[in-house]
C-alpha cells in the first residue's frame, strides 16, 4: 500500500471508543466493512469483542460483528484512514502514540487546544506532519447515528478534491451523508463555539427562563460564532451550514447534549469542578470556554455569551451572570456587541 490510499474494503480505524467514536464505528461497519476501534480501557475492549457492546459509553447498542476493538495504538498502522474521536485536550498525545505513517487523519473532536489556543486540525497537523488532515463536524447525536437514523455532516479537507475523493467513499453510508468543504477553519469554529453556547442554553433551561430566551440566545450566540469565525478566516456560508448553525440548533435544544446538561446543572446550583471531574462524560465546552474567551479578547471580538459562560464555570451564580447579560446596553441587531 502506498502513502495515503484508501482502497475499497480496507480497514478503517476509529481512535476513541466513547459514545461518538463507537457510533461512528457502528455506522462505518453497517455495510460489513472491517473497522478497528481503539479504546483505552481493557474491560471495554473485551466487552466490544466478546459481547458486541459498549456498556460504558453507548449502552443498549448491539455492535456490528465487523468491529474489532484494541487497546494497542500500534494496531492502527494497518489503517490508511483514521477517524480521531478522542477528547480534544488529549488529541496530540494520542496521535503521538500512533505509528507515524502517511495517512488521512479525520479529526472528529470539537474544541480548541487549551494550552496553545490552536484548532484541532492544527494540533493534528503538527503531531502528524506527513498526514493529510480533514475535519468531520455537524449535528450528530451519537445514539441516533448508532441506530442508523439519517445524519448529514460537513467533511472539510485540507487536501482538497483529491482527499475528498479518497474519503467520501470510506465515510458515506445511506444514513450518513457528508458534504464537501475546503473551509477547515469554519468547520472547526462551528464545532467549538456551539459547545460553549450549548452550556448557556442549558442555563436558560435550568433557570426556567423560557423558550423565547433560548431562541434569542441561539440567535445572538450564532452572531458571536460568525464574528469569531470571520476574524479567523472562516467563510460565513460554512457557519450557516451543518457544522455551524445546524450543530448549534441541535446542541442547544436537547438534554442529550452533554454541554446543555452541564449548563442546566450549573443553573441549578451544581459545583462546576464536581461536574467536570466526571472523566466518562466530557463536556468539551467547559474546556473550550476559557481559551475561546481569551482568543476573543486578543482579537477584540465581542462575545458576551461566551464570556458569561466562562464566568459560570469559574463559579459565579447563574442568575447574577444572566442578569448582567440582560442589562447590557441596547444596540442594533447587526452591531458587533
Amino acid at each position: 500500500m502506498t502513502a495515503i490510499e484508501a482502497q475499497d474494503g480496507q480497514v478503517v480505524g476509529v481512535i476513541g471508543a466513547g459514545a461518538w467514536g463507537t457510533a461512528l464505528a457502528q455506522m462505518l461497519a453497517s455495510d460489513g466493512r472491517e473497522v478497528l476501534l481503539w479504546a483505552r480501557e481493557e474491560e471495554l475492549v473485551e466487552a466490544i469483542n466478546v459481547r458486541r457492546a459498549n456498556p460504558l459509553f453507548l449502552p443498549g447498542a448491539a455492535l456490528a460483528p465487523s468491529i474489532r476493538a484494541t487497546n494497542d495504538l500500534r494496531d492502527a498502522a494497518a489503517c490508511a484512514v483514521l477517524l480521531l474521536v478522542t477528547p480534544a485536550q488529549h488529541l496530540a498525545r494520542v496521535i503521538g502514540e500512533i505509528p507515524a505513517l502517511p495517512r488521512d487523519l479525520v479529526v472528529c473532536a470539537k474544541g480548541i487546544d487549551a494550552a496553545s489556543g490552536r484548532m484541532m486540525h492544527q494540533v493534528a497537523g503538527d503531531a502528524a506532519p506527513h498526514s493529510e488532515i480533514a475535519v468531520l463536524s455537524g449535528p450528530t447525536f451519537a445514539h441516533e447515528v448508532a441506530t442508523g437514523l439519517p445524519t448529514a455532516v460537513t467533511l472539510a479537507c485540507t487536501g482538497g478534491e483529491a482527499q475528498w475523493q479518497r474519503l467520501a467513499p470510506v465515510i458515506a453510508r445511506p444514513a450518513l451523508r457528508p458534504y464537501y468543504s475546503t473551509d477547515v477553519i469554519g468547520a472547526e469554529v462551528g464545532g467549538a463555539v456551539k459547545n460553549v453556547l450549548a452550556i448557556a442554553c442549558g442555563v436558560v433551561e435550568g433557570l426556567e427562563l423560557g423558550q423565547n430566551a433560548r431562541a434569542a440566545l441561539i440567535a445572538r450566540g450564532y452572531a458571536e460564532m460568525q464574528r469569531f469565525g470571520a476574524a479567523l478566516g472562516a467563510r460565513l456560508e460554512t457557519l450557516a451550514g451543518l457544522c455551524g448553525l445546524g450543530d448549534l440548533v441541535l446542541t442547544c435544544t436537547s438534554t442529550s447534549s452533554r454541554n446543555f446538561s452541564l449548563g442546566k446543572a450549573l443553573a441549578q446550583g451544581a459545583d462546576p469542578q464536581a461536574l467536570m471531574s466526571d472523566r466518562r462524560t466530557v463536556a468539551e465546552g467547559a474546556h473550550t470556554a476559557p481559551v475561546l474567551a481569551e482568543l476573543a479578547a486578543s482579537h477584540a471580538i465581542e462575545m458576551p455569551i461566551v464570556a458569561a459562560v466562562n464566568r459560570l464555570l469559574a463559579g459565579e451564580p447563574a442568575r447574577a451572570v444572566a442578569g448582567d447579560l440582560l442589562a447590557r446596553p441596547l444596540t442594533t441587531e447587526g452591531a458587533r456587541a
